[in-house]
């Protein structure tokens, strides 16, 4: 009776929670692979949840997709975008404020900005890997909140920072409590099935173009020359923004991890904490915690006897022992762990593939401004206000991208497909900015001016590379997500693709800051230099893509999986009379 008891508050939160949970994962397959089955929990009668493999192409029609759970991705969203405003808005007037810091030499500015930037990265790389395991060991609302309010406290010192030494200091701490982005890529990948997953990635690099087009408009606009702090009106927004997000996660945001739902709430689980660190810390003799893990484990034996608890026996200490480790009422049993199950050909190459694609990123984005302000013949000479207005219109062009034309286009040709044509195009458009024309140079054909044509070239370029970088990241994302084999180790995963984009983004400002500085002594044509060796590796890392393969990683709307069906029923089919 005792067991029945304790086991009911987890049935009844379970009912109270309004969020749809899906079994993204695929199923055992027949032994003619296609399309993964579209098994919503509890559409396979199991009581777990999980899909029947026996059930599946037996009456449900393929083509009907599971109804997305708006509610938790409108939380998510609302997450995604806060975040992404307020560390978008630190780059409008980084370098200003980077040249008001008493140790900095004017001349060399953009060294010391890639220093401030590098090392939120360098940062990142070291403890993205932490927050996706711990995700998975407490759960993903803690650890987005966690994230959070100690973002918030960073960008409220940040305000304060007056030396080279402290912005440093501040953004490397920002960077080591911020790993919200992989856990709410997991969070989608938990919360949708392969029938919908589509259509809810793809608007996240929606909402992170938003925040690259509100965070500097913001960050920009509320520096107050003159000010004793002339930094701190913004980093008091981008606090506000997330004390706010902090609150409406907590209300709204719902567990999706399946393990967590049986553990108390949040609150309490945090009162459990701090009562273990304070009793732990000051040698109590008679924990409350330890008692309760006594009282749980004397209620059954092996011979089903009761057995009053003896605190001095050998038993007890081996107890105290385990509960010391284990922490049981804060932690879920969670045995997933990152082994030859995940860590496989198709997911070491889709993890070093998604390195070389963030790094192909950062790198366009710090190479492009440095590019287009720095003097010819290496530069383009344009206006700090020009370069804004044209990375405003790449911001513009992600959204009507993402919303418009990638779903459909995702469709036809699969993730994969999109995936590598995202390093492809990275190549393309790095390959052909150094051939960009200047203000001065005549016009192709007679048409226009060369103001004209430079205009056109650069906005053409920076298409290819917002097509590149929005519809590659979608398609990455969903590659990551599809790859993992259960739940478990989601977060996990996601973490360590979190780390190697932090280490991309770390090498990015630093190699490519210092190529372009080594091309101004080269004649002519030094700027292919930089933009050659990062189109380069783009290069290497679309030819390594073609390695990932297997139709699992596909989603179940992708046009080309009747046609794989039908090719793979045949090979069967021919396979089987060969047989016989």
């Amino acid at each position: 009776m005792a067991s029945k008891d304790t086991s009911m508050p987890g049935r009844l939160d379970r009912r109270k929670s309004s969020t749809l949970h899906y079994q993204t994962f695929p199923t055992p397959p027949p032994k003619s692979r296609g399309r993964p089955p579209v098994s919503p929990a509890g559409s396979s009668g199991n009581p777990d949840g999980s899909s029947n493999p026996l059930n599946h192409g037996a009456g449900d029609d393929e083509d009907q997709s599971s109804p997305l759970p708006t509610r938790q991705l409108a939380i998510l969203a609302v997450i995604a975008l806060a975040e992404q405003t307020a560390l978008n808005s630190i780059s409008p007037y980084l370098p200003e404020m980077t040249s008001t810091f008493p140790e900095v030499d004017v001349q060399s500015l953009g060294l010391y900005v890639g220093i401030i930037g590098s090392s939120f990265a360098l940062a990142q790389f070291a403890t993205n890997f932490f927050w996706g395991w711990l995700s998975d060991k407490i759960g993903r609302k803690p650890v987005v909140m966690l994230g959070t309010i100690l973002t918030a406290a960073c960008f409220l010192a940040f305000g304060f920072c007056r030396t080279l030494w402290q912005a440093v200091l501040v953004q490397a701490l920002m960077g080591l409590v911020n790993g919200n982005q992989g856990v709410i890529s997991t969070c989608l990948g938990e919360i949708t099935d392969r029938s919908n997953q589509s259509k809810a990635f793809v608007y996240l690099p929606v909402i992170y173009g938003i925040g690259g087009i509100t965070g500097p408009a913001l960050g920009g606009l509320l520096v107050k020359q003159g000010a004793p702090y002339p930094f701190l009106l913004p980093n008091l927004f981008s606090a506000s923004i997330l004390i706010v997000d902090l609150i409406l996660t907590g209300i709204f945001l719902e567990e999706s991890l399946e393990q967590a739902k049986d553990l108390p709430p949040l609150q309490v689980r945090a009162k459990n904490l701090f009562s273990w660190i304070w009793q732990f810390a000051g040698g109590a003799r008679r924990p409350t915690y330890l008692k309760r893990h006594i009282r749980r484990h004397s209620r059954h034996r092996v011979d089903g006897a009761m057995d009053e608890p003896s605190e001095d026996s050998a038993s007890d200490n081996a107890s105290e022992t385990q509960s010391l480790m284990s922490i049981p009422e804060l932690f879920p049993h969670n045995e997933g762990h990152l082994g030859k199950e995940v860590l496989n050909r198709n997911t070491i190459l889709l993890l070093g593939t998604y390195l070389v694609f963030q790094l192909s990123n950062i790198s366009f984005n710090v190479l492009y401004p440095i590019f287009a302000e720095s003097p010819a013949p290496t530069g383009r000479e344009l206006k700090t206000a020009e370069i804004g207005l044209s990375l405003s219109f790449a911001g513009i062009i992600t959204i009507i991208f993402q919303v418009g034309i990638f779903g459909k286009l995702k469709e036809k040709m699969g993730n994969k497909s999109t995936y590598r044509a995202g390093l492809f195009l990275f190549f393309i458009s790095m390959m052909l900015m150094p051939w960009v024309g200047y203000r001065d140079s005549p016009a192709p054909f007679g048409w226009g001016s060369g103001v004209t044509w430079l205009w056109i070239e650069i906005g053409a370029i920076l298409l290819l590379k917002t097509v590149a970088a929005v519809g590659g990241l979608t398609s990455a994302l969903l590659l990551i997500t599809n790859s993992a084999p259960n739940h478990s180790v989601l977060g996990t995963l996601n973490g360590l693709a979190q780390t190697l984009s932090a280490a991309g983004r770390a090498l990015g400002p630093f190699l490519s800051g210092g190529l372009f500085s080594l091309s101004t002594q080269i004649h002519p044509k030094g700027e292919a230099l930089a933009w050659g060796t990062f189109g380069g590796i783009a290069f290497l890392g679309w030819l390594f893509s073609f390695g990932i393969r297997g139709e699992e990683l596909e989603d179940a709307d992708w046009e080309g999986s009747e046609s794989h069906d039908e090719e793979e029923d045949t090979d069967e089919d021919l396979e089987n009379g060969a047989g016989r």
